[in-house]
């Protein structure tokens, strides 16, 4: 008799199923264990808080093994369209949708910041504690009194959002997880054109850049803002490697002006720019059209049509930069022939263009960034306080590797009666900073030839892990990044390995876990694997027996 296969093929709906069911466990035991506001907070000890606990591990080591299993449909012979993946993400989102706030109160500091900028205060100089009212008390109590370091992009839309929810806290937290879902709508579009674009397969793409635990726990039931700021990025890069450099420069630096690690997104920019300058002399997103008048040059530089008065005014700025720093006649080689034409390019911008297409595009991208972001601040009215609220403060308890080697170092110093103590902490976080520099130098200069948004993705990852703060969500924008341009499968699955791992690492209230929290999230863990194993055990069973078998 034909021994049965212990690793029966897996089915995308099998997955849909499991994970939807992990993903409603999480948000039934949210109601109870999540970041709830102030007055609906259960004591940690009730038999309703710790039921919640163990329901939100339930289902979370569900949604993990579903998303698992899944991607070895992704890599298996008949893999999941990017459609039906795409549905898979509706499907697990949708019950986190209706959530309370999961694994962290940032959300209701989004919601207070935006009421303070719709009431007019100035939010890069002063704290939550500014405003009072309920939504203050929501506040965690280190961020109460801190300046925002968020840009005048994502401040614009949770004003948008106090202003249309009155500043009502359900209300606005809904309004800034509909924001979160917008930038979720983006990283979803932009994943499978990147990933043609870095030849990577789209469907894997998605299946470890949008449907992973961090994105739906994070990003969906976290409302944080990383979404709009990779959804952004994630568009921009994509249209840098369409050929349309001015509009990705743009967006990329709409995405630096909602957090500012995605500035890096602009030397990727310049990269492909300055590529596509020096292999054909003519950026590719401009028509190769023989530049013979003054009207062929503007329409060449126009674009995409903008029909807003600001953009039409910004696009008027990034023409006049433009036409000095890039004139549009073809470089001549010995493959292009010269094209006839009456326009007379000075020849020492040709050959500063043709000798140096990385300071071409370089200039260009800082320009277009400047006008961007000159005309963003002036639309928002926030102004430039943003420059100096970027250094924010770390939380004491905060688990990144320097930070974490600070406190040791510094309980090892007082322990010896060291005056220096009070320095390990500062020099750790510097140490951290120059190993950051350090290997996105590397990273650059190893892949930026050929893999530029790869090594964007390894050089966003370097930052969040060797920051002085680190949160499980800051991954994201790297992994983003290495699931659409990740050269190697090993790559792809060490990334999917730290996802199922960091996803387990947060209690769903955002607070720090006690002994007997610890037990109940384990419990609910095993509980899932016990499920999961009996679950496999049944389909393992054949539907009959055959006739005659001795089994």
């Amino acid at each position: 008799m034909p021994s049965i296969r212990l690793r029966l093929p897996v089915e995308p709906r099998h997955c849909q199923l499991v994970g939807l069911v992990g993903s409603a466990a999480l948000a039934a035991g949210g109601a109870s264990a999540g970041a709830l506001p102030v007055r609906e907070v259960l004591d940690p000890g009730s038999g309703r808080a710790a039921l919640g606990l163990v329901g939100v591990y339930f289902g979370l080591v569900l949604l993990i093994a579903a998303w698992w299993m899944l991607g070895r449909a992704v890599r298996g012979p008949g893999p999941p369209s990017p459609r039906t993946l795409l549905l898979t993400l509706a499907l697990w989102a949708a019950p986190l949708v209706v959530a309370p706030p999961l694994f962290s109160r940032d959300v209701y500091s989004y919601v207070a910041q935006g009421a303070m900028v719709d009431a007019q205060l100035d939010v890069y100089a002063y704290g939550p504690s500014r405003l009072g009212g309920p939504l203050t008390a929501e506040v965690a109590p280190l961020w109460r009194d801190t300046p925002t370091p968020y840009g005048p992009v994502f401040l614009a839309c949770a004003s948008a959002v106090a202003g249309v929810t009155r500043a009502q806290m359900s209300t606005g937290v809904f309004g800034m997880r509909l924001v979160a879902l917008l930038g979720l709508g983006l990283m979803a579009a932009a994943l499978p054109r990147l990933a043609r674009h870095c030849g990577a397969d789209p469907a894997a793409a998605l299946w470890l850049g949008a449907l992973n635990p961090l994105v739906l726990l994070h990003l969906v039931a976290g409302a944080h803002n990383d979404a709009v700021m990779l959804g952004l990025m994630g568009t921009g890069l994509v249209a840098a490697l369409g050929g349309r450099p001015v509009p990705a420069t743009v967006l990329v630096t709409l995405a630096a002006l909602v957090k500012a690690p995605a500035a890096l997104g602009l030397v990727a920019v310049a990269l492909i720019w300055a590529r596509s300058i020096g292999t054909t002399g003519v950026p590719t997103s401009w028509p190769r059209t023989t530049p013979g008048s003054a009207r062929d040059r503007r329409s060449a530089l126009s674009g995409p049509p903008l029909r807003t008065l600001p953009a039409r005014l910004l696009l008027r700025l990034l023409r006049l930069l433009l036409l000095r720093l890039a004139p549009l006649r073809p470089v001549r080689t010995s493959r292009m022939p010269p094209a006839p034409t009456t326009l007379r390019t000075p020849r020492t911008l040709l050959t500063l263009r043709a000798r140096f297409p990385r300071l071409t595009a370089g200039l260009a991208v800082l320009g277009v960034c400047a006008a961007t972001t000159t005309a963003t601040t002036a639309l928002t009215g926030t102004g430039y306080g943003w420059l100096a609220a970027l250094d924010t403060p770390v939380s004491p308890g905060n688990w990144s590797l320097t930070s974490t080697l600070g406190r040791m170092t510094t309980t090892l110093l007082k322990d010896a009666g060291s005056a220096l103590a009070p320095l390990a902490a500062p020099t750790w976080h510097l140490l951290g900073l120059a190993a950051t520099a350090l290997a996105t130098l590397l990273a650059w200069r190893r892949h930026h030839a050929l893999r530029p948004v790869y090594a964007l993705g390894l050089s966003l990852t370097a930052v969040a892990l060797l920051g002085p703060a680190i949160r499980p969500w800051y991954v994201l924008w790297g992994l983003f990044l290495i699931a659409a341009a990740g050269p190697v499968r090993s790559v792809r699955r060490s990334a999917a390995a730290a996802s199922g791992v960091l996803a387990l690492a947060v209690l769903p209230s955002g607070f720090a876990p006690d002994g007997a929290q610890l037990t109940q999230a384990v419990s609910g863990g095993l509980l899932a694997v016990a499920a999961l194993w009996c679950a496999h055990r049944i389909a393992r069973r054949p539907a009959h027996r055959p006739l005659g078998s001795t089994a």
